[in-house]
């Protein structure tokens, strides 16, 4: 993947929310827009929601539940581990309350708002270190055939999936039963891309297709075929994989079954 392609992803940050999201062989560029929840004013200090989540809608950007919300966009990121370009995806749901240091920021003036009843914020649980698989009941299979061109790592924002070098209109298949929740072209850096939610805590997401066949809200099937692999938005027929947890990526091999 040329470093031009991942430059422009990288911009396009915050908003993935209009789909999903996941930085990686692709990151899309999106505007900072107020969203389509409303005009609110960016705040100057994050008044934190303790025990409070918002779910992510198709069209949010990390910029506007930031304003929604009076948080600023910088604490929200921070407080769910979001590095930029702040991809987040319809689903996802996003805490309004830190839950620990992010390393390398400097913390910024929080005011916590009261809840009645109580005087301590509800306890959050520990993060999942990056390097260890999270257990799941998903029977995970791969979405297409071909030779692995591309690797997850961590530490690269542009690398956090993997790619699957193949032919034309090659089969790419859903990797476990769950509902499309994207099915566009709208996130520069992924062409035709589809996100599907398997449930609460997991996504996995499919770019540069040649064309879709699957439709947003539609249910699909393990190993069913949703599009025909392709080149949008890269330079050669390869499918962008990713798997997320809770919106984070994961690395897909520790997933995926050998092969």
């Amino acid at each position: 993947m040329s470093a031009q392609r991942w430059n422009t992803g990288l911009k396009l940050a915050a908003a993935v929310a209009v789909a999903v999201t996941l930085s990686a062989c692709g990151t899309a560029t999106v505007v900072k827009s107020s969203g389509s929840r409303g005009g609110h004013s960016t705040p100057q200090t994050s008044v934190a929601k303790p025990g409070q989540t918002a779910t992510v809608r198709k069209g949010d950007t990390l910029y506007a539940l930031a304003r929604i919300h009076n948080i600023t966009p910088r604490d929200l990121a921070s407080w769910n581990g979001l590095s930029e370009p702040y991809t987040i995806y319809p689903g996802q749901q996003i805490r309004l309350y830190p839950g620990g240091s992010t390393p390398g920021r400097a913390p910024t003036t929080v005011v916590t708002a009261p809840r009645p009843g109580t005087s301590t914020p509800a306890p959050t649980p520990a993060p999942v270190p990056t390097n260890t698989p999270v257990k799941n009941n998903i029977n995970w299979r791969w979405p297409a055939d071909g030779a692995l061109v591309g690797r997850y790592v961590a530490a690269d924002v542009t690398k956090q999936g993997i790619d699957i070098a193949g032919t034309s209109g090659q089969p790419v298949r859903a990797t476990a039963p769950g509902v499309v929740v994207y099915s566009g072209a709208g996130l520069v850096g992924f062409g035709e891309l589809i996100i599907i939610k398997h449930n609460e805590q997991w996504l996995s997401a499919y770019g540069h297709n040649r064309k879709r066949l699957v439709n947003e809200g539609q249910n699909v099937k393990a190993g069913e075929q949703i599009a025909e692999m392709g080149r949008t938005g890269t330079t050669r027929d390869m499918l962008h994989f990713e798997i997320r947890y809770n919106g984070k990526p994961v690395d897909p091999q520790q997933y995926l079954p050998a092969r």
